[in-house]
């Protein structure tokens, strides 16, 4: 089961919380930047569903700046309009994240 938190979306399985993929949004589109699950739980396909999930519940432009989320994009069949980043979108997210 996928949750969506402050800027994160969450991925649940056996009853806890076992990864989750990181965002901002910014000028109308979504960054996505970090994506990670427990190494306990790697394996099952549990990234991938996140992603997919997340993407589902996002309605804006997505900007892979987050590998994983790039390589899912460019692997599987979706309705989303994404571009890779640009160096703008990297200092804009690390000012913001500081």
């Amino acid at each position: 089961m996928v949750t969506h938190g402050h800027n994160q979306f969450i991925i649940h399985a056996d009853g806890q919380r076992v990864g989750h993929t990181d965002y901002r949004d910014h000028d109308g589109e979504r960054l996505f930047y970090h994506t990670e699950v427990t190494p306990e739980f790697g394996g099952r396909g549990l990234a991938g569903q996140l992603i997919s999930d997340a993407l589902a519940q996002t309605d804006l432009p997505i900007v892979a700046i987050c590998p994983f989320v790039r390589g899912w994009l460019e692997k599987n069949d979706h309705d989303h309009t994404w571009r890779k980043p640009t160096p703008a979108d990297i200092t804009w997210l690390q000012k913001e994240l500081r």
